[in-house]
């Protein structure tokens, strides 16, 4: 018998051209499978995607109106995965900002500020699957203009704006462009409600997904 939302995690796999294993993978982390999930900074469901970047996303792509929906909050999962892998070009980046808000990431890049002990926690436990020097296949992810990314429609810039994307255990703004993306999930959350959520498929061994041809990830 199939998971219930197997058939979503296929659609966003499809629509986005990512693989599926990432969005169980995510699922799993961020939220431990339960739909009504919300964390203590404000992030919700599956996925785990903050109001604001759940509002841009919605909108963007047509999900409703219900963040909570199984499908509708997939869907925005997967889309902002997909988005921090062109803006990054790889797996390990993608994760960490996809926690961390692409913002602080780009701060950890340029400045060498250190990623909050949640960001680095959450990447620990992937570790096991996404550590590897592998190909991974992504429908047409290499872009041939580094910059490319800036020019998203994910990602607005702003002549004043601030990243109000709340840190774990921190309520500073940073002072930076603002990006569509930068309200940013948790891993830590709380759950909405009681009611038990279907148990997702177990973890593959990795997050990466071999181009044909090449060897399996070490």
């Amino acid at each position: 018998m199939s998971h219930p939302y197997a058939g979503h995690v296929v659609e966003a796999a499809q629509r986005f051209g990512i693989p599926e294993a990432w969005i169980w993978t995510v699922m799993r982390v961020e939220s431990g499978g339960r739909r009504n999930a919300v964390s203590r900074a404000g992030a919700m469901g599956l996925m785990q995607i903050m109001p604001g970047t759940w509002a841009q996303l919605r909108a963007r792509h047509r999900l409703g109106s219900d963040p909570f929906d199984p499908r509708a909050n997939i869907m925005a999962g997967a889309a902002y995965l997909r988005a921090m892998y062109d803006r990054y070009g790889n797996v390990t980046a993608m994760l960490a900002a996809y926690n961390a808000g692409p913002g602080r990431y780009d701060q950890y890049l340029a400045r060498g500020r250190p990623l909050p002990a949640e960001t680095r926690a959450y990447l620990a436990k992937l570790a096991p699957i996404s550590g590897t020097s592998g190909a991974v296949q992504v429908a047409a992810a290499s872009l041939p203009d580094p910059h490319a990314w800036r020019r998203a429609g994910l990602f607005v810039r702003t002549a004043s704006a601030v990243d109000v994307r709340s840190e774990r255990h921190s309520s500073d703004h940073l002072a930076t462009t603002h990006y569509a993306g930068d309200l940013q999930p948790e891993s830590s959350q709380t759950a909405r409600g009681e009611a038990k959520e279907p148990q997702l498929p177990a973890p593959t061994d990795t997050l990466f997904v071999p181009r044909a041809g090449a060897g399996r990830p070490q």
